[in-house]
């Protein structure tokens, strides 16, 4: 792969901080109660729902492009989940891809299953967690 960017962050775990390197991210981390924290802060999960569901909403407007459709009332949502499995901790990915009307059907699941294949964050995931995709 030839790099265009890197981002760059640090963090020193659950119960701390992460700061990127120019400075745009600096966040509190804090364990969510669901895992017996106390929620004042964000967490690794989150993140990862965040930047997912940018990457996937971004690609999305890469695809539709090439398909000659029109994306500007798409909404994605990342619902990234944890929880126990056979070596410790995984993850899984629920994407809910909001379409318009007009993007409803077979026009729709074209597009989202394309951009599942082209988006890198769905790449990265690939064969390594569950990744759900939702069509409302």
């Amino acid at each position: 792969m030839n790099a265009l960017y890197t981002a760059v962050a640090t963090a020193n775990g659950r119960e701390g901080r992460t700061v990127s390197s120019d400075g745009q991210i600096d966040l509190a981390l804090a364990m969510p109660p669901a895992l017996g924290g106390n929620g004042q802060g964000t967490n690794p999960e989150q993140l990862f729902a965040a930047g997912y569901a940018a990457c996937f909403a971004s690609a999305m407007g890469q695809v539709a492009r090439q398909m000659k459709v029109d994306t500007k009332d798409v909404s994605v949502t990342a619902e990234v989940s944890i929880g126990k499995d056979d070596t410790g901790f995984g993850l899984a990915v629920v994407m809910r891809v909001e379409l318009p009307d007009a993007l409803a059907g077979e026009t729709g699941r074209q597009l989202v299953e394309a951009t599942h294949a082209y988006c890198p964050y769905s790449k990265a995931t690939s064969g390594n967690i569950e990744v759900e995709l939702v069509i409302e």
